[in-house]
This record gives C-alpha cells, structure tokens and sequence, in this order.
C-alpha cells in the first residue's frame, strides 16, 4: 500500500478533501417511518480542537466539593441552562450554554498511552492506538495503514460539492512542521480524501493561505487560473513523484485540480475581510477567532467537515510549559485564566450563537474535543510539582462538548466520579463520539472499501450517543 504522505505535500494538499459534497433530505426519511427514526440530517460538523489536552476539571466538569488539591481555585458559575455550570471564566460560553450538550464521561486509560499521538489519533478517528503507538509514543508518525479522521470519512460518504472540498483543516496541519499527528489523514482510503490544510498565523490572522491558491512557490496566484501554467505546475510535480507510491494518485489528482482552481466561489469563500467588521468584533481578535469564523463561512457555504485545530502561542512555553497550547504543564490556572480560556470564550460562544441566528445550527453539529484531559491532582512533578502549579496528561477522563445537528441543548451526559479522576455514570469513548457525529449527519452505513478494493468496516465499535438527540 503507498504512503499517502510524501515529502513534498505542496502540490499533494490539492488532492486531499476533493469528495464534493451534496445531499437529498428527502431520500433519507419516508413519510410512513416511524417518528424516531425520520429525523432531520446535519449538513456539516465544525470540530474545534483544542491542542494539547484541555484540562476538564477547570472548565465544563467542575468539582467544588473535591478536595482544594484538585478542584483548585476557580470557582463555578451558572449557566443558561438550568442546572449546569461551567468555570468563572468562561463567561460568554455561559450565556450560550442552553445550546450545549456536555458529556463529562469520556476516558481512553485502558487502551490509551497517556502521549499526545496516541490521544490525537484515538479521538481523531475514534479507533483505539494499536500496538505501534505503545511502542514508538510520540515517535508514531502516521501509516497508510491507519484509520481515517472522521473528515475523511464524511468525505468518503458525502456526495460531491460543486466547488469546495468536502473537508478542511484549518489554520494549521496538527503537529507541523517537526512531525505530524496520526489521525488527520484518510490514510487507508486514500489522499483523494484527505482534508485540504489551509495555513493561517497568528501575525496576520485575516489573511489565510488556501492551497488552490499556493500550488507552487514559482507560480504567482493570478496566473493559476491558465490551464496551461496549471498543467504544467502539476506534471512538474508528477515527474517529483514518479519514485513514490504516491504517484498512483495523480490522475484524480489532476482531473479534480483544475475544477477547484477555476472557481470563483473558491476564493470567495476564504475571504474573511468581506465579513462585517461587527462580526468580526463579535468573535475577536486573533488567528484562532478568525479561525472559527472561517469555519462559519464554510459551513454557510455547505462545506460537509471543517477542523479548527487551536494554534499555540509561543509566547506560552516556557509560561505553561505547554509547547504553546492546551498542554498546561505549569502555572495552569493562571495560563487558563490569563491566555486560554479568554481566547477561547468569547469566538466560541459567538460562533454558537452566529449560528443560532443565521438558522445554521440546526443543520450543523459543533463539537470540540483534545486528545485528553488534565489529571486532576495538581502539581506535575515534570514542572516542579505543587509548586509549579501544573497539571499532567490524563487520559483516564475528559470531557467533550457538542451542540447543533439535531443534539438537544442545555444538557450533561454520563458524570466523572467526584475528583473528575474516572468516568462513573454512562462511561463511553472516542468510539462513541465518532458514532454520534455520523449519526447526526446520516451517515449509517459504515461500510467501505481500501485502496486495494478490499472491503472493510469503518467502525464496528462503539454506538451513537442517540439520547443526546
């Protein structure tokens, strides 16, 4: 089988996420169904990931009654929806909580490596690290023999779009460009499926990079509209590729290249300047704002999957001891407090709500997830224990949120035990989550094939969450 993940991907990333998108309500629910099973279909999930592992005890799985060594010093506060509460200091994401389901009862600590590609590729896919990812930890590059992201695979089951691709990752690939994150890719069904990456920075969070228009470094933007400059940019790179396995891809490659370039609406679509600075102030400032209002717009537009992988902050490193992100290892209140949880807050509840007013979160499953949570206890002794204020990896529990697609807001599933150490009620995993995603979008048959023609089941583990609709 070929690596789908060649050395040069500049020209490979037009090939990724090239499944278009369409979709018929009326062929999925007979009018003679029973009521429980016609249901309306989601049109789109927007997955905002939050890097590093977000610490669940100090946002939406509080625990005042624990001990002070691990419910540390935020404190709760109500919410919209009655009975629930979430930190201090999320503010925002308190008014728009009616349209939250939360399920405090994640954990992967059986099967998990408690590592950041291990978790990365068990909540990406929903399928548990085999034994490479024990083996090798964050050394575990990604194998064309992987399973695919749930982008792929709605990519994969979602009839073609007229001129979008049918997933996009955004503002970043995970894990660039040191090493790459398993579970991002299509992997074994091929790159055709692979999410388009669209690269935005922190320096100028308005102006995102999209691949259609960056095909080649030689070749300015204006003159990839030419079909001759865009033919020979890519049988350029073909004669680059012709030693890699990869090259058995380039003739989908090419027959879907051109239609992508030569649409309009393509570069339209990425064009956040053409947004109402009202709106824009609505969401805030910064790279990981504008990305979540990017990921409106490609929704708006009927765009089936797209990633907000959280871009990290530099500035947090040797702060957090966090490589930037989520990844809280030291002074963890004060970098959620100061950094984190503020620039997460405020686009994220304008994103709920944009949706809301637009009528979009109906037909748009949000849901944001980590490759783990924080443990507890604080005090990692990697950044100088109780006095370094940090909080380790923890996979044994987690929490993830969802609203939209048909999900019923103002709601908590399943509980952690009372130090958010263990799920206790309705413990489930990432299987889980991958299943209700499908499920809200109406993706029932799970059935496919690998680039070999073999026939396999994308996920026979696991159930959709269906008390959540």
């Amino acid at each position: 089988m070929h690596n789908p993940h060649p050395t040069d991907r500049r020209t490979f990333l037009l090939a990724g996420g090239m499944s278009y998108f369409g979709f018929d309500l009326a062929s999925r629910a007979a009018t003679n169904q029973p009521r429980a099973i016609r249901r309306k279909i989601a049109k789109s999930t927007i997955m905002i990931w939050l890097s590093g592992g977000a610490s669940h005890i100090d946002t939406w799985d509080m625990k005042p009654d624990a001990p002070a060594e691990y419910r540390g010093s935020f404190k709760p506060i109500a919410t919209s929806a009655p009975g629930i509460q979430l930190c201090e200091h999320l503010p925002h994401l308190a008014k728009q909580a009616h349209h939250l389901a939360i399920v405090r009862s994640l954990g992967d600590h059986r099967r998990g490596t408690g590592d950041h590609h291990a978790g990365y590729y068990y909540n990406l896919t929903g399928h548990a690290p085999d034994r490479t990812f024990h083996q090798l930890l964050n050394a575990r590059t990604p194998y064309p023999t992987d399973w695919p992201s749930l982008a792929s695979v709605v990519a994969l089951k979602r009839p073609p779009h007229p001129h979008l691709p049918s997933a996009i990752t955004l503002p970043h690939k995970e894990g660039a460009p040191e090493y790459t994150r398993p579970g991002q890719f299509a992997a074994r069904l091929g790159i055709e499926y692979d999410p388009v990456f669209v690269d935005g920075t922190r320096e100028q969070p308005l102006d995102f990079a999209v691949p259609a228009f960056t095909l080649s470094g030689d070749v300015p933007a204006e003159r990839l509209l030419d079909r001759r400059v865009l033919l020979r940019t890519i049988d350029g790179a073909h004669r680059l590729a012709e030693d890699s396995a990869a090259s058995r891809d380039y003739t989908t490659s090419q027959r879907k290249a051109f239609t992508l370039l030569s649409a309009r609406q393509t570069k339209a679509a990425f064009d956040l300047r053409s947004e109402p600075e009202k709106v824009r102030e609505r969401y805030g400032k910064g790279i990981n704002s504008m990305s979540m209002l990017m990921a409106r717009r490609l929704v708006e537009a009927d765009v089936p999957f797209v990633t907000v992988f959280w871009k990290g902050n530099k500035e947090l490193d040797t702060l957090c001891k966090s490589g930037g992100g989520w990844d809280t290892h030291g002074n963890n209140f004060g970098c959620l407090k100061d950094r984190l949880l503020p620039e997460f807050d405020q686009p994220f509840a304008a994103l709920l709500d944009d949706l809301h007013q637009r009528g979009l979160l109906e037909s748009t499953v949000v849901l944001v997830s980590s490759e783990m949570g924080r443990k507890p206890k604080v005090g990692d002794p990697r950044s100088g224990g109780v006095g370094g204020a940090g909080s380790d990896h923890w996979t044994a529990c987690q929490s993830v949120l969802l609203a939209g697609g048909g999900i019923r807001g103002g709601q908590v599933f399943g509980t952690s035990d009372k130090r958010a150490e263990y799920p206790d009620q309705n413990p489930v995993a990432p299987e889980h989550i991958a299943h209700t995603v499908f499920h809200a979008m109406g993706i029932d048959d799970l059935h496919a094939t690998d680039r070999e023609s073999r026939p396999f089941h994308l996920m026979e583990d696991g159930r959709p969450l269906t008390e959540l609709f």
